[in-house]
């Protein structure tokens, strides 16, 4: 079932990508957003993606049939009691938000079953609606954890309907989400701003760790670049969760430090051999000793034919790509499509001749 109606309340980069996103399939599904941030209901109104704009929730989102929660996390939950009025029978409430303990465990009685979390994993350290995409979630995971309560006709409609945006579904118990995202993504984020906090604090007065700082220390640090307001609330949120992966850690990284100060040659080799081998089987790997990656990332429609036709462009201008690969897990990664490249050359060259074709290319 296609709705006619679709609501957002909060409409950055996510809330932002996923309404144009829904435009470019469904032109003719009304949506309506509710934004404090007046400049981002002003360009969405500009560019057509929305229909209306309200500076506070109004009786317009009863007639929704999903309206989707994309706020910063903590101030989503205080959308839920105003909210418990609009669902029901013929509207489902979801949410965004990466951490799905917190919310679900504050939604009021009347509105569980009719809530279904949801965590479309794909994302940038850009934010703002200026920086929302048609296409951020194509071939992009997205968890969808549904209470208990709400019938499995409304969870396979729903889940449906993501689909038909080009995302791959799965659906997850809440808690189980939250202990694989505070693994995967949330305690990557506290070790990469711990690591740059602490070269910070031991460089010295002509800051030569910075200068020369490359390779490895800026691809594992990467992602400290992101929102602080946004990692401060996911870290209050998911607590829990948090606190047990870094204990783990601590754990795991004080059984290296034995290895090293015990000169333990077998088990270092292990150490290593075994984080290779995991870090090898994923989807998209760097080959080489932490070299320097000429990469870009591309928007692209998953469609029979897409990836060939593209490599073809390429390789008929002399162009060789070292890696190609389509990116399921793109939280903090423009782009749909991953090329690598052996030189730089090649890379510029790549850019500038998709952009001809009209490809969106991101560097």
């Amino acid at each position: 079932m296609i709705p006619e109606k679709i609501g957002f309340i909060g409409l950055g980069l996510i809330g932002g990508s996923i309404a144009k996103t829904i435009h470019r399939i469904y032109p003719d599904i009304q949506l309506i957003a509710h934004d404090l941030n007046t400049t981002a209901l002003r360009l969405a109104m500009e560019e057509s993606v929305i229909s209306h704009a309200f500076s506070d929730l109004s009786e317009d989102f009863a007639g929704c049939r999903y309206i989707f929660l994309c706020a910063p996390v903590q101030k989503n939950t205080e959308f839920l009691a105003k909210l418990s009025g609009f669902a029901g029978k013929n509207c489902i409430i979801t949410d965004v938000g990466s951490v799905k303990s917190s919310i679900h465990e504050s939604l009021p009685a009347e509105l569980t079953p009719f809530f279904i979390g949801g965590h479309p994993m794909a994302g940038s350290e850009k934010n703002g609606y200026e920086h929302a995409t048609p296409y951020l979630l194509e071939n992009a995971y997205y968890i969808l954890t549904p209470t208990p309560e709400v019938d499995t006709a409304s969870v396979e409609e729903f889940r449906s309907f993501i689909s038909s945006l080009g995302a791959i579904t799965m659906v997850l118990d809440y808690q189980l989400h939250d202990f694989i995202t505070a693994s995967i993504s949330h305690l990557p984020h506290i070790l990469a701003s711990s690591l740059v906090n602490l070269v910070q604090e031991i460089d010295d007065e002509t800051q030569t760790m910075k200068k020369v700082a490359a390779g490895g220390f800026r691809d594992i640090t990467r992602i400290a670049s992101s929102s602080p307001v946004m990692w401060q609330q996911i870290c209050l949120t998911n607590r829990e969760q948090i606190l047990k992966l870094i204990t783990m850690f601590i754990h795991s990284l004080e059984k290296t430090r034995d290895f090293i100060s015990e000169s333990g040659s077998n088990e270092l080799f292990d150490f290593f051999q075994s984080a290779k081998d995991y870090r090898d089987s994923l989807t998209i790997t760097n080959a080489g000793p932490l070299p320097k990656v000429y990469e870009i990332y591309c928007d692209m429609v998953d469609e029979a034919g897409g990836i060939a036709a593209l490599a073809t462009i390429l390789s008929s201008h002399g162009i060789s790509i070292k890696n190609i690969g389509i990116i399921h897990n793109r939280e903090f990664l423009d782009g749909v499509l991953h090329m690598e490249f052996y030189e730089e050359k090649a890379r510029k060259k790549a850019v500038t001749l998709l952009r001809q074709y009209r490809y969106t290319v991101y560097e």
